[in-house]
């Protein structure tokens, strides 16, 4: 059965990974996997979510199913969360909504539930996105399109070009994949004034908004990360939004993540929940319950989702700074190059610009990892090797 299979070539993030590994190297620097870390390389346990699991522990009676749409306080309070408490009310009887197993999952049951509804529907992806934006939807055997996003001129977004593509090119019942915040792996976000445009886009031409918000909080903040999202929610007849806790709530491991489905009409959303949870069902039958249940008691808990703001708060904060001294760093070095945009972009993410070559030689010299694209992790800097990664920058770029 299995004699006629071939390896497939290792995954360049995962192998990376094993590279940094096995490099001896006393000064090596991982700016290439894409979680955050601490001042002391580590991705951290949040003391929110340690104090949850510890109620939990306490408090949990059961490891019972909670069956295909996952808990329903969890779906209601990361609704609130992405939304808004308002809007989220507003929308309630349009909303169908389920835990998932992460954002992974939640795009994959988006892409097998647009699958069944439009058959014909391709999803316009950004030029780039996220490497496993591909494998996700198009594993469900949809159509992907590409429209132009990142300048990298400039280190914005080329938004004319964006808009002029789709305008020509999208149709009616078309999906447009948008990262809510935090662009991986640009950095480069919309503005709110670009949702706008996008939103009436979308209400003119039929094609339905899909949103990915991955990184809530860590851009400009909770509410702020989400303005556009619930513009766009609050004026579009239908859409799709992914939401992660990996991120923000540092759950990587515990694969945590939700589907928000926007019907057209409050009488259409039983049918499409129903659709929803069929399709959950035949695929992995029904989330993991442990994330979910210390995101909803972290909501739940006054004192608790303090301070996992001010966590929050502090994780944004410090990657923000990095990306200030990086780019200082360089100017102080004498590097004939503007790395200001650095400054401007959103989220964890940036690229640096440099070539494939001088990738590999910062990797031979210096043991300082990054993807091949030249997309780099702020939060692998800290104030330990921020000198040391400008150092070698700055002795390749003046080459």
């Amino acid at each position: 059965m299995f004699e006629h299979l071939q390896a497939k070539p290792a995954d360049p993030i995962l192998r990376l990974m094993q590279e940094f590994r096995e490099d001896s190297h006393p000064l090596k620097v991982d700016l290439g996997v894409g979680v955050y870390k601490d001042e002391q390389g580590r991705t951290p346990l949040m003391q929110a979510v340690d104090r949850a699991q510890r109620i939990l522990v306490e408090s949990e009676l059961t490891k019972s199913y909670i069956g295909p749409p996952g808990s329903p306080l969890f779906n209601e309070q990361i609704t609130r969360l992405v939304l808004g408490a308002g809007l989220a009310a507003r929308l309630q009887d349009r909303l169908a909504v389920a835990q998932t197993p992460g954002g992974c999952g939640a795009l994959r049951m988006a892409a097998e539930l647009i699958k069944s509804c439009q058959p014909e529907a391709r999803v316009w992806v950004s030029d780039p996105t996220w490497a496993n934006h591909v494998p996700l939807l198009g594993g469900a055997v949809l159509p992907l399109e590409t429209y132009p996003y990142y300048d990298a001129e400039t280190g914005g977004v080329r938004f004319d070009a964006m808009l002029a593509t789709l305008e020509k090119s999208a149709r009616a019942g078309d999906l447009l994949l948008l990262h809510g915040c935090c662009h991986n792996p640009s950095g480069a976000d919309l503005s709110n004034q670009q949702w706008q445009v996008i939103t009436e886009f979308c209400l003119r031409t039929g094609v339905v908004p899909f949103i990915d918000l991955a990184y809530q909080g860590l851009g400009q903040g909770l509410d702020e990360d989400a303005q556009g999202v619930r513009y766009l929610f609050d004026s579009v007849p239908e859409a799709l939004l992914t939401s992660s806790c990996s991120k923000n709530f540092g759950l990587y491991r515990e694969r945590t993540g939700a589907l928000l489905v926007l019907s057209a009409k409050a009488q259409q959303t039983q049918a499409t929940a129903s659709e929803l949870f069929t399709t959950i069902r035949s695929h992995y039958s029904m989330p993991p319950a442990h994330g979910a249940a210390v995101v909803e008691t972290i909501l739940m808990h006054t004192q608790l989702d303090e301070l996992w703001r001010d966590e929050l708060n502090g994780m944004r904060t410090r990657i923000q700074y990095l990306r200030q001294q990086l780019n200082q760093g360089l100017q102080a070095r004498g590097v004939d190059r503007d790395f200001s945009f650095i400054e401007r972009q959103q989220g964890m993410f940036s690229f640096l610009g440099i070539s494939p070559e001088q990738v590999k030689q910062l990797r031979k010299d210096f043991s300082i990892y990054m993807v091949e694209s030249s997309r780099i992790n702020l939060a692998g800097l800290s104030a330990q090797n921020l000198d040391y990664v400008c150092d070698g920058l700055a002795s390749i770029l003046k080459e």
